[in-house]
């Protein structure tokens, strides 16, 4: 689980100390604030710890940091990563459950990154990002892109997400919270996904009908993705996800129940955190964290500014819920016109 962060200069992000990390966290603001930068800066280090010295890889911990940054900001020069008009260096760490690791970049950082440190413990649970797009159409186009063309176009968090994925689901007993997420996404869906790893082919079924999830909804392949990683055993209790706007593609029926399902994967041990830019979303955590009893940290992106909030005790001011408060007193507005 992770407990504290710490950035300074790491891109949109001037400074930046979260102390109060939570099992389940928001972050909402504007475009380009830094809400999905935040969360793939958080993994990117993360997901480090996690391949270091497991089974056989012996690359070395710096190597493995130095990749992952590349993959996932997909820039010729880790200097470039320094926010825009700063001298001063790029700083970040990030404490865990597991240990602690940071690392900084100068003004001539290009391609090597010396300056870091590696506190981690061994650590066998997953990590994954699941992106505001769907995946499960491209899948191959997103490996082929790394593998065959080693060519930027798809960041790392879809790479990972993608090797993620191309494992079949797992037979015999699973976690219960696991089994019951998955009915619950199969009502969504009304029906169940399979995946054939030797074709590369995704199937949605149907009762006695089934076709191939290319044809099928959008929000159908992003419910899908999270279906198949509590099935195939990727993720454990002690896995952490980051989630890029749950809400894209998804009616808001089925977004209440997808929240409703984090909530249920939060309670067996999971750590989640949310980029978002809808107010449904936000109200949904809110009326979950004050009938559950449960602090959420809601960290909001304003003009440079962030903010870190508990939503249990409320709304905060931020730019998307002011947005909805002008257009709820414009409908009043107009009711009195009438």
């Amino acid at each position: 689980m992770l407990e504290t962060v710490s950035m300074k200069n790491f891109g949109p992000i001037r400074n930046l100390q979260w102390d109060n990390i939570g099992k389940i966290n928001l972050l909402i603001g504007g475009n380009s604030t830094g809400k999905t930068f935040l969360l793939k800066s958080m993994y990117t280090l993360l997901k480090t710890s996690e391949e270091f010295a497991r089974g056989d890889d012996r690359r070395k911990f710096g190597d493995i940091l130095e990749e992952k940054l590349y993959w996932t900001f997909q820039t010729e020069k880790f200097s470039d990563l320094i926010s825009k008009g700063q001298t001063e260096k790029l700083e970040f760490s990030l404490n865990a459950t597991h240990g602690n690791g940071s690392f900084s970049v100068g003004e001539r950082t290009n391609s090597s990154i010396t300056d870091f440190q590696n506190n981690f413990q061994k650590r066998e649970d997953n990590s994954i990002f699941i992106p505001a797009k769907e995946v499960l159409s491209i899948l191959k186009i997103i490996k082929n892109s790394r593998e065959q063309m080693k060519s930027f176009g798809f960041d790392d968090t879809y790479y990972d997400l993608a090797k993620a994925l191309d494992v079949p689901v797992q037979k015999g007993k699973n976690y219960k919270s696991f089994s019951d997420a998955r009915r619950i996404l199969e009502e969504l869906i009304e029906g169940r996904i399979e995946y054939q790893s030797d074709s590369g082919k995704w199937t949605l079924k149907k009762g006695r009908y089934s076709h191939s999830i290319n044809i099928a909804s959008e929000g159908t392949k992003k419910i899908s993705v999270l279906y198949n990683l509590l099935g195939n055993r990727y993720l454990t209790p002690d896995s952490i996800i980051f989630i890029d706007e749950p809400e894209s593609a998804l009616h808001p029926k089925a977004l209440n129940q997808f929240i409703d399902l984090l909530f249920l994967l939060v309670k067996e041990g999971m750590q989640i955190f949310i980029a978002s830019h809808s107010y449904f979303t936000i109200k949904k955590l809110l009326l979950l964290t004050q009938k559950e009893n449960i602090d959420l940290p809601i960290v909001s992106f304003t003009n440079n500014i962030i903010r870190i909030d508990n939503l249990r005790e409320g709304m905060p001011e931020n730019s998307i819920i002011q947005e909805s408060i002008d257009l709820y007193e414009q409908e009043v507005e107009a009711s009195f016109a009438e």
